[in-house]
C-alpha cells in the first residue's frame, strides 16, 4: 500500500470562469449540472418565477427575481440557484451577496445536493428564505431563517407572505405551481 497523499484538485472562481458547460464549485471541487432537467423541471421553474416576480411587481419591491445566475458566495464557491431574488437591481453578471430568497426545484441529478449541501450553503451564508420545489411529491418545502440563523419550516398556503429586503412583504400566490397543463392536441 502506498503511503504517498491522494492528490485531490482544488479550483478557485478564476477556474471556474474558464470552464464550458454547465458546473458548480463548492469549496475548490467541480461539480457537473449536468444533464439538463427534464420539462417539468423547466415548467415548474417558469411558474415559480411568475409567481414571485408578480409578488415583486404588485408590493413595488426594489428586488430582481433571476433565474439560473450564479452566486459568487466566495474564491472557491460559486452556486447557480434554479431561481433568486435579490434586493435591487439585476447584477451586471453574478451574484455577490447572499439572495434575499432561492427557490431549488428537485430533479432526479441534484435532489440529494438541494436538500443537503445546498441547504446548509444558503442557511450558513444567512439566505433568507429557501424554498424546495418537489415534482416528485408536487410539494413545496418553505424555510425562511430564524434569529439563530437556522431555517424553519413554514407550512405554505395559496398566498404565502414572504418578507425580503427589509421592508417589503411579498404575497406569493404558490396555488398554481402544481397544475396540470391542458393538452392541445
Amino acid at each position: 500500500m502506498s503511503s504517498a497523499p491522494k492528490y485531490t484538485p482544488s479550483y478557485d472562481v478564476n477556474d471556474y470562469a474558464l470552464w464550458e458547460g454547465e458546473w458548480e464549485l463548492w469549496n475548490g471541487t467541480a461539480v457537473s449540472m449536468s444533464p439538463s432537467p427534464f420539462a417539468e423541471h423547466g415548467t415548474l421553474l417558469v411558474r415559480m418565477a411568475t409567481a414571485i416576480e408578480n409578488a415583486v411587481v404588485s408590493a413595488d419591491c426594489n428586488a430582481s427575481t433571476l433565474a439560473e445566475i450564479d452566486w459568487i458566495v466566495s474564491v472557491d464557491t460559486v452556486v447557480r440557484p434554479d431561481l433568486s431574488v435579490v434586493c435591487g437591481g439585476p447584477p451586471q453578471k453574478h451574484i455577490d451577496e447572499p439572495p434575499a430568497l432561492v427557490v431549488e426545484v428537485l430533479s432526479a441529478g441534484t435532489r440529494e445536493r438541494d436538500l443537503s449541501v445546498k441547504r446548509e450553503l444558503y442557511q450558513q451564508y444567512s439566505v433568507r428564505w429557501y424554498i424546495i420545489v418537489d415534482p416528485e411529491n408536487s410539494s413545496l418545502t418553505v424555510l425562511k431563517l430564524d434569529s439563530e440563523g437556522t431555517y424553519q419550516r413554514v407550512e405554505p398556503q395559496a398566498a404565502t407572505a414572504i418578507n425580503i429586503c427589509e421592508s417589503c412583504l411579498l404575497e406569493v400566490d404558490l396555488s398554481n405551481i402544481f397544475r396540470k397543463s391542458s393538452n392541445h392536441e
